[in-house]
Protein backbone atom coordinates (compact mmCIF):
# COMPACT_ATOMS: atom_id res chain seq x y z
CA UNK A 1 0.00 0.00 0.00
CA UNK A 2 0.86 3.77 -0.53
CA UNK A 3 2.71 5.63 2.10
CA UNK A 4 0.49 8.08 4.19
CA UNK A 5 -0.14 11.13 3.52
CA UNK A 6 0.51 12.63 6.39
CA UNK A 7 0.68 11.60 10.13
CA UNK A 8 -3.14 12.94 10.52
CA UNK A 9 -4.45 9.39 9.05
CA UNK A 10 -2.91 7.57 11.84
CA UNK A 11 -3.93 8.92 14.75
CA UNK A 12 -5.22 7.72 18.00
CA UNK A 13 -8.42 8.42 18.45
CA UNK A 14 -8.04 10.26 21.72
CA UNK A 15 -5.10 12.51 19.42
CA UNK A 16 -7.68 13.20 16.96
CA UNK A 17 -10.71 14.25 19.49
CA UNK A 18 -7.92 16.56 21.36
CA UNK A 19 -7.22 17.76 17.82
CA UNK A 20 -10.73 18.25 16.64
CA UNK A 21 -11.99 19.77 19.94
CA UNK A 22 -9.45 22.64 19.22
CA UNK A 23 -10.14 23.39 15.44
CA UNK A 24 -13.81 22.63 16.02
CA UNK A 25 -14.42 25.60 18.15
CA UNK A 26 -12.47 27.86 16.01
CA UNK A 27 -14.78 26.69 12.79
CA UNK A 28 -17.23 27.69 14.76
CA UNK A 29 -15.85 31.14 15.65
CA UNK A 30 -15.06 31.51 12.14
CA UNK A 31 -18.51 31.17 10.80
CA UNK A 32 -19.69 33.19 13.49
CA UNK A 33 -18.34 36.24 12.29
CA UNK A 34 -19.96 35.40 8.68
CA UNK A 35 -23.32 36.89 7.91
CA UNK A 36 -25.25 33.96 6.37
CA UNK A 37 -24.37 32.35 10.09
CA UNK A 38 -25.97 35.56 11.95
CA UNK A 39 -29.41 33.38 12.85
CA UNK A 40 -28.05 30.08 13.03
CA UNK A 41 -25.07 30.54 15.20
CA UNK A 42 -25.50 33.62 17.14
CA UNK A 43 -25.50 33.32 20.88
CA UNK A 44 -23.55 29.77 20.71
CA UNK A 45 -20.76 29.68 23.22
CA UNK A 46 -17.97 28.93 20.23
CA UNK A 47 -15.81 27.20 22.88
CA UNK A 48 -18.43 24.47 23.87
CA UNK A 49 -18.34 23.05 20.17
CA UNK A 50 -15.64 20.56 20.57
CA UNK A 51 -17.16 17.14 19.44
CA UNK A 52 -19.84 15.54 17.35
CA UNK A 53 -22.52 15.72 20.13
CA UNK A 54 -22.15 19.24 20.98
CA UNK A 55 -22.07 19.81 17.31
CA UNK A 56 -25.33 18.42 16.79
CA UNK A 57 -26.70 20.59 18.92
CA UNK A 58 -26.50 23.33 16.21
CA UNK A 59 -29.04 23.61 13.26
CA UNK A 60 -28.30 21.91 10.19
CA UNK A 61 -27.28 24.22 7.20
CA UNK A 62 -29.78 23.02 3.44
CA UNK A 63 -28.64 23.38 0.16
CA UNK A 64 -32.21 25.26 -0.56
CA UNK A 65 -30.67 27.66 2.19
CA UNK A 66 -27.54 28.10 0.79
CA UNK A 67 -29.27 28.72 -2.53
CA UNK A 68 -31.67 31.64 -1.57
CA UNK A 69 -29.14 33.62 0.20
CA UNK A 70 -26.87 33.37 -2.81
CA UNK A 71 -29.54 35.48 -4.54
CA UNK A 72 -29.04 38.33 -1.98
CA UNK A 73 -25.20 38.46 -1.47
CA UNK A 74 -22.37 36.57 -2.79
CA UNK A 75 -22.03 32.92 -1.74
CA UNK A 76 -24.99 33.36 0.76
CA UNK A 77 -22.45 35.52 3.30
CA UNK A 78 -20.83 32.19 4.15
CA UNK A 79 -17.27 33.67 2.63
CA UNK A 80 -15.50 36.19 2.80
CA UNK A 81 -15.13 38.92 -0.26
CA UNK A 82 -15.08 36.75 -3.80
CA UNK A 83 -11.84 39.23 -4.36
CA UNK A 84 -10.45 36.63 -1.89
CA UNK A 85 -10.56 33.59 -3.53
CA UNK A 86 -8.92 32.12 -6.94
CA UNK A 87 -12.15 30.71 -8.53
CA UNK A 88 -16.10 31.13 -8.52
CA UNK A 89 -17.60 28.16 -9.74
CA UNK A 90 -21.17 27.41 -10.65
CA UNK A 91 -22.90 23.84 -10.67
CA UNK A 92 -26.37 23.42 -11.19
CA UNK A 93 -29.42 24.78 -9.41
CA UNK A 94 -27.60 27.38 -9.62
CA UNK A 95 -25.15 27.44 -6.91
CA UNK A 96 -22.12 29.09 -6.85
CA UNK A 97 -18.74 27.85 -4.50
CA UNK A 98 -15.56 28.84 -4.25
CA UNK A 99 -12.50 28.01 -5.10
CA UNK A 100 -8.13 28.18 -4.11
CA UNK A 101 -5.26 26.97 -6.07
CA UNK A 102 -3.72 26.70 -2.86
CA UNK A 103 -1.77 23.20 -1.78
CA UNK A 104 -4.70 20.77 -1.82
CA UNK A 105 -7.73 22.81 -0.89
CA UNK A 106 -9.86 20.62 -1.97
CA UNK A 107 -8.28 17.93 0.19
CA UNK A 108 -8.43 15.60 -2.39
CA UNK A 109 -4.59 14.92 -2.90
CA UNK A 110 -5.24 12.06 0.19
CA UNK A 111 -7.02 10.25 -1.94
CA UNK A 112 -5.07 9.93 -4.70
CA UNK A 113 -2.11 9.18 -2.35
CA UNK A 114 -3.57 6.92 -1.17
CA UNK A 115 -4.20 4.86 -4.75
CA UNK A 116 -0.96 5.48 -5.36
CA UNK A 117 -0.97 8.64 -7.69
CA UNK A 118 2.47 10.46 -7.27
CA UNK A 119 5.56 12.21 -8.58
CA UNK A 120 6.26 10.67 -11.99
CA UNK A 121 2.88 9.93 -12.74
CA UNK A 122 0.59 12.00 -15.50
CA UNK A 123 -2.79 11.80 -14.52
CA UNK A 124 -5.21 12.36 -17.32
CA UNK A 125 -8.28 14.25 -15.74
CA UNK A 126 -11.25 13.65 -17.50
CA UNK A 127 -13.42 15.82 -15.01
CA UNK A 128 -15.07 18.91 -15.86
CA UNK A 129 -13.52 22.41 -16.54
CA UNK A 130 -15.97 24.55 -17.34
CA UNK A 131 -17.92 26.42 -15.02
CA UNK A 132 -18.55 23.38 -12.64
CA UNK A 133 -15.39 22.55 -9.89
CA UNK A 134 -14.81 18.87 -10.40
CA UNK A 135 -11.85 19.40 -13.06
CA UNK A 136 -10.08 21.93 -10.50
CA UNK A 137 -10.53 19.81 -7.30
CA UNK A 138 -8.79 16.41 -8.79
CA UNK A 139 -6.14 19.00 -10.67
CA UNK A 140 -5.15 20.69 -7.12
CA UNK A 141 -5.12 16.89 -5.83
CA UNK A 142 -2.54 15.72 -8.65
CA UNK A 143 -0.82 18.96 -7.42
CA UNK A 144 -0.35 18.51 -3.90
CA UNK A 145 1.05 14.24 -4.61
CA UNK A 146 3.48 16.01 -7.56
CA UNK A 147 1.82 14.35 -10.57
CA UNK A 148 1.66 15.61 -13.62
CA UNK A 149 -1.84 16.77 -14.91
CA UNK A 150 -3.23 16.55 -18.46
CA UNK A 151 -6.68 18.63 -18.27
CA UNK A 152 -8.70 16.19 -21.12
CA UNK A 153 -12.52 17.41 -19.54
CA UNK A 154 -15.04 15.55 -21.37
CA UNK A 155 -16.11 14.68 -24.93
CA UNK A 156 -13.89 13.98 -27.55
CA UNK A 157 -13.07 10.42 -27.14
CA UNK A 158 -11.16 9.44 -29.76
CA UNK A 159 -8.80 12.54 -29.33
CA UNK A 160 -8.50 11.70 -25.52
CA UNK A 161 -7.25 8.11 -26.37
CA UNK A 162 -4.76 9.15 -28.80
CA UNK A 163 -3.33 11.70 -26.14
CA UNK A 164 -3.58 9.16 -23.31
CA UNK A 165 -1.13 6.70 -25.49
CA UNK A 166 1.29 9.37 -27.02
CA UNK A 167 2.00 11.16 -23.74
CA UNK A 168 1.96 8.21 -21.60
CA UNK A 169 -0.83 8.72 -19.24
CA UNK A 170 -0.31 5.91 -16.12
CA UNK A 171 -3.38 7.75 -14.13
CA UNK A 172 -7.63 8.25 -15.15
CA UNK A 173 -9.42 10.59 -12.60
CA UNK A 174 -12.81 10.75 -14.01
CA UNK A 175 -16.34 9.71 -14.01
CA UNK A 176 -16.18 5.58 -13.47
CA UNK A 177 -18.16 4.75 -16.78
CA UNK A 178 -15.54 7.02 -19.25
CA UNK A 179 -12.45 5.37 -19.05
CA UNK A 180 -14.01 2.22 -20.07
CA UNK A 181 -15.14 4.68 -23.68
CA UNK A 182 -11.20 6.13 -23.84
CA UNK A 183 -10.28 2.23 -23.44
CA UNK A 184 -12.05 0.83 -26.29
CA UNK A 185 -11.27 3.52 -28.47
CA UNK A 186 -8.19 2.79 -27.70
CA UNK A 187 -8.51 -0.99 -28.51
CA UNK A 188 -9.80 -0.03 -32.11
CA UNK A 189 -7.08 2.26 -33.32
CA UNK A 190 -4.19 -0.33 -31.81
CA UNK A 191 -3.13 2.02 -29.26
CA UNK A 192 -1.09 1.19 -26.42
CA UNK A 193 -2.86 1.79 -22.76
CA UNK A 194 -0.28 3.04 -20.04
CA UNK A 195 -2.61 3.31 -17.06
CA UNK A 196 -2.24 1.76 -14.35
CA UNK A 197 -4.56 3.86 -11.87
CA UNK A 198 -8.24 5.38 -11.82
CA UNK A 199 -9.61 7.30 -8.99
CA UNK A 200 -13.01 7.94 -9.95
CA UNK A 201 -16.13 9.79 -8.35
CA UNK A 202 -19.39 11.48 -9.40
CA UNK A 203 -21.33 8.30 -10.22
CA UNK A 204 -21.57 4.53 -9.31
CA UNK A 205 -18.58 2.07 -9.68
CA UNK A 206 -20.65 -1.29 -10.15
CA UNK A 207 -18.50 -4.38 -9.13
CA UNK A 208 -18.36 -5.65 -12.77
CA UNK A 209 -17.39 -2.29 -14.16
CA UNK A 210 -14.31 -2.24 -11.19
CA UNK A 211 -13.74 -6.00 -12.54
CA UNK A 212 -13.32 -4.53 -16.42
CA UNK A 213 -10.53 -2.32 -14.94
CA UNK A 214 -8.66 -4.73 -12.70
CA UNK A 215 -8.66 -7.36 -15.82
CA UNK A 216 -6.77 -4.61 -18.05
CA UNK A 217 -4.32 -3.95 -15.41
CA UNK A 218 -5.79 -0.92 -13.73
CA UNK A 219 -6.35 -0.91 -10.13
CA UNK A 220 -9.88 1.46 -9.36
CA UNK A 221 -10.52 3.18 -6.13
CA UNK A 222 -13.59 6.10 -5.53
CA UNK A 223 -13.97 8.79 -3.47
CA UNK A 224 -17.10 10.79 -2.10
CA UNK A 225 -16.52 14.14 -3.10
CA UNK A 226 -19.35 17.32 -3.50
CA UNK A 227 -18.62 20.66 -5.10
CA UNK A 228 -19.12 22.47 -2.01
CA UNK A 229 -17.12 20.39 0.23
CA UNK A 230 -14.84 18.72 -1.34
CA UNK A 231 -13.63 15.07 -0.50
CA UNK A 232 -15.64 13.69 2.26
CA UNK A 233 -14.05 10.32 2.69
CA UNK A 234 -12.32 7.82 -0.31
CA UNK A 235 -11.34 4.55 -0.85
CA UNK A 236 -8.01 2.94 0.10
CA UNK A 237 -6.57 -0.10 -1.41
CA UNK A 238 -7.98 -2.32 1.68
CA UNK A 239 -11.44 -1.68 -0.24
CA UNK A 240 -13.46 -1.67 2.94
CA UNK A 241 -15.58 1.41 3.08
CA UNK A 242 -14.80 4.98 2.53
CA UNK A 243 -12.30 6.22 4.87
CA UNK A 244 -13.71 10.16 6.33
CA UNK A 245 -11.03 12.82 5.63
CA UNK A 246 -8.97 14.47 7.75
CA UNK A 247 -10.03 17.88 7.34
CA UNK A 248 -13.97 17.63 8.14
CA UNK A 249 -16.41 15.88 10.78
CA UNK A 250 -19.31 13.61 9.31
CA UNK A 251 -22.65 12.93 11.03
CA UNK A 252 -25.38 10.58 9.86
CA UNK A 253 -28.78 12.16 10.84
CA UNK A 254 -31.96 10.67 10.25
CA UNK A 255 -33.76 12.54 6.96
CA UNK A 256 -35.12 15.88 7.38
CA UNK A 257 -33.62 16.29 10.67
CA UNK A 258 -30.20 16.90 12.38
CA UNK A 259 -30.77 14.20 14.87
CA UNK A 260 -27.85 11.77 14.86
CA UNK A 261 -28.63 8.08 14.04
CA UNK A 262 -26.94 4.95 15.96
CA UNK A 263 -23.56 3.98 14.37
CA UNK A 264 -24.16 1.26 11.54
CA UNK A 265 -27.93 2.64 10.84
CA UNK A 266 -28.21 4.60 7.38
CA UNK A 267 -28.91 8.30 7.71
CA UNK A 268 -28.27 11.19 5.77
CA UNK A 269 -24.70 12.83 5.41
CA UNK A 270 -24.22 15.68 7.20
CA UNK A 271 -20.81 17.42 6.84
CA UNK A 272 -18.25 19.94 8.84
CA UNK A 273 -15.42 21.24 7.01
CA UNK A 274 -12.91 22.84 8.75
CA UNK A 275 -11.36 24.76 5.84
CA UNK A 276 -11.35 28.46 7.14
CA UNK A 277 -11.77 30.21 4.07
CA UNK A 278 -15.33 28.51 3.48
CA UNK A 279 -16.60 26.99 6.54
CA UNK A 280 -19.86 24.70 5.93
CA UNK A 281 -20.99 23.89 9.53
CA UNK A 282 -23.83 21.01 9.40
CA UNK A 283 -24.17 21.11 5.98
CA UNK A 284 -26.56 18.64 4.65
CA UNK A 285 -25.76 16.52 1.42
CA UNK A 286 -28.84 15.10 0.95
CA UNK A 287 -26.79 11.61 0.92
CA UNK A 288 -27.70 8.58 2.28
CA UNK A 289 -25.16 6.37 4.25
CA UNK A 290 -23.88 4.64 7.47
CA UNK A 291 -20.94 4.31 9.42
CA UNK A 292 -19.00 1.09 9.31
CA UNK A 293 -17.66 -0.56 12.90
CA UNK A 294 -13.65 -0.56 13.43
CA UNK A 295 -10.54 0.62 11.05
CA UNK A 296 -9.65 0.48 8.09
CA UNK A 297 -7.12 -2.70 7.37
CA UNK A 298 -4.84 -0.05 5.53
CA UNK A 299 -3.85 1.50 8.81
CA UNK A 300 -5.70 4.61 8.36
CA UNK A 301 -7.75 5.47 11.78
CA UNK A 302 -10.14 7.79 10.78
CA UNK A 303 -14.46 6.68 10.80
CA UNK A 304 -15.71 4.99 7.79
CA UNK A 305 -18.74 5.02 6.22
CA UNK A 306 -19.92 2.86 3.63
CA UNK A 307 -20.13 5.40 0.91
CA UNK A 308 -23.41 6.64 -1.22
CA UNK A 309 -26.23 4.50 -0.57
CA UNK A 310 -29.16 6.68 -2.26
CA UNK A 311 -30.84 10.46 -1.63
CA UNK A 312 -32.27 11.21 1.63
CA UNK A 313 -34.56 13.56 0.11
CA UNK A 314 -37.72 11.46 -0.54
CA UNK A 315 -40.23 13.83 -0.45
CA UNK A 316 -43.14 12.42 -1.98
CA UNK A 317 -46.82 13.72 -3.34
CA UNK A 318 -49.96 11.54 -1.99
CA UNK A 319 -53.20 12.34 -2.61
CA UNK A 320 -51.87 15.69 -4.14
CA UNK A 321 -50.75 16.80 -1.11
CA UNK A 322 -46.41 16.60 -0.26
CA UNK A 323 -45.04 14.24 2.60
CA UNK A 324 -41.25 15.10 3.40
CA UNK A 325 -38.76 13.18 5.58
CA UNK A 326 -39.02 16.17 8.29
CA UNK A 327 -43.11 15.18 8.99
CA UNK A 328 -42.19 11.54 9.20
CA UNK A 329 -39.26 12.59 11.99
CA UNK A 330 -41.88 15.32 13.77
CA UNK A 331 -44.91 12.58 13.96
CA UNK A 332 -42.10 9.84 15.71
CA UNK A 333 -40.66 13.03 18.09
CA UNK A 334 -44.58 13.32 19.25
CA UNK A 335 -44.82 9.81 20.93
CA UNK A 336 -42.09 9.39 22.61
CA UNK A 337 -43.04 5.42 22.70
CA UNK A 338 -42.11 4.93 18.60
CA UNK A 339 -39.27 4.61 18.03
CA UNK A 340 -38.94 4.64 13.69
CA UNK A 341 -41.91 5.31 11.38
CA UNK A 342 -42.05 4.69 7.35
CA UNK A 343 -44.75 6.26 5.11
CA UNK A 344 -45.38 3.94 2.10
CA UNK A 345 -46.96 5.10 -0.59
CA UNK A 346 -49.50 2.72 -3.19
CA UNK A 347 -52.22 2.91 -5.45
CA UNK A 348 -55.71 1.05 -5.19
CA UNK A 349 -57.13 1.28 -8.17
CA UNK A 350 -56.58 4.89 -9.53
CA UNK A 351 -56.69 6.47 -5.74
CA UNK A 352 -53.18 6.70 -3.94
CA UNK A 353 -53.21 5.44 -0.02
CA UNK A 354 -50.64 6.01 2.46
CA UNK A 355 -50.32 3.67 5.11
CA UNK A 356 -48.04 4.67 7.74
CA UNK A 357 -45.65 2.25 9.71
CA UNK A 358 -44.54 2.98 13.40
CA UNK A 359 -41.97 1.00 15.56
CA UNK A 360 -43.85 0.81 18.77
CA UNK A 361 -44.24 -1.84 22.06
CA UNK A 362 -48.32 -0.01 21.83
CA UNK A 363 -51.03 -2.17 20.32
CA UNK A 364 -53.58 0.30 19.32
CA UNK A 365 -52.81 1.91 15.82
CA UNK A 366 -56.15 3.86 16.06
CA UNK A 367 -54.28 6.14 18.66
CA UNK A 368 -51.81 7.64 16.59
CA UNK A 369 -54.43 8.16 13.74
CA UNK A 370 -55.13 12.07 14.75
CA UNK A 371 -51.21 12.48 14.89
CA UNK A 372 -51.22 11.31 11.40
CA UNK A 373 -53.96 13.61 9.89
CA UNK A 374 -52.07 16.63 11.46
CA UNK A 375 -49.33 16.44 11.28
CA UNK A 376 -48.69 14.27 7.89
CA UNK A 377 -51.95 16.92 6.44
CA UNK A 378 -54.01 13.83 5.52
CA UNK A 379 -55.73 10.59 7.13
CA UNK A 380 -53.92 7.30 6.60
CA UNK A 381 -54.02 3.62 7.24
CA UNK A 382 -51.48 3.38 10.53
CA UNK A 383 -49.71 0.12 10.91
CA UNK A 384 -47.94 -1.21 14.12
CA UNK A 385 -44.55 -2.92 13.36
CA UNK A 386 -42.14 -4.24 15.86
CA UNK A 387 -39.57 -2.20 17.17
CA UNK A 388 -36.58 -2.83 14.99
CA UNK A 389 -38.51 -4.06 11.80
CA UNK A 390 -38.14 -1.68 9.51
CA UNK A 391 -35.54 -2.03 7.47
CA UNK A 392 -32.28 0.29 7.82
CA UNK A 393 -31.93 1.69 4.29
CA UNK A 394 -32.24 5.26 5.64
CA UNK A 395 -36.01 5.20 3.91
CA UNK A 396 -38.99 7.68 6.04
CA UNK A 397 -40.79 7.78 2.97
CA UNK A 398 -41.30 4.46 0.36
CA UNK A 399 -43.38 5.18 -2.90
CA UNK A 400 -43.99 1.69 -4.04
CA UNK A 401 -46.44 3.26 -6.98
CA UNK A 402 -45.90 1.84 -10.41
CA UNK A 403 -45.91 4.75 -13.03
CA UNK A 404 -45.45 2.73 -15.31
CA UNK A 405 -48.76 0.44 -15.33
Amino acid sequence: MADYFDDLETRSADARAADIAVALSRQIARAQALPGYADSLGGVDANGITDPASLAELPVLRKAELVQKQQTQPLGGFTGPLSGFHHVFQSPGPIYEPGMTTNDWWRMGRFLNAAGIGAGDIVQNCFGYHLTPAGMIFENGARAVGATVLPAGTGQTELQATAAAEIGCTAYAGTPDYLKLILEKMDEAGLPNFFKTAVVGGGALFPSLRQYYVDRGIACLQCYATADLGNIAYESPAMEGMIVDEGVIVEIVTPGTGNPVADGEVGEVVVTTLNPDYPLIRFATGDLSAVMAGESPCGRTNTRIKGWMGRADQTTKIKGMFVRPEQVAALVAKHDEISRARVIATRDGEMDVMTVQVETDATDPSAYAASVAAVLKMKGRVEIVDPGSLPNDGKVIDDQRDYNA
